[in-house]
């Protein structure tokens, strides 16, 4: 999907997929029939990428800033790549 918001592309054929909530359950991949995915682009913005199944809905695209990259990266139980590759730091130790 790709979407214009404030001037800028955001494409998720060209950006990396960091985490999401799909996962393959031995029926299907979707979770309620909708599915949230965290993005990153080349030059290093994040967005999120919602899908629906719904009658009604529609897929939607929401940038992001890096605080609130980090707290859905939190949330999102399928990482694709870690912390430290997606932020560009080592989580803080608790």
């Amino acid at each position: 999907m790709k979407a214009v918001i404030g001037g800028k592309l955001y494409d998720t054929g060209k950006a990396e997929l960091v985490a999401s909530d799909r996962y393959w359950d031995g029926s299907n991949g979707e979770r309620h029939g909708r599915n949230t995915m965290l993005y990153k682009t080349a030059k290093g913005a994040f967005f999120l990428h919602r899908t629906t199944q719904w009658q009604g809905e529609r897929e939607s695209i929401e940038p992001l800033s890096t605080d609130e990259a980090k707290e859905h990266f939190e949330r999102l139980p399928e990482q694709e790549i870690d912390f430290a590759e997606a932020f560009g730091v080592e989580p803080e130790e608790a």
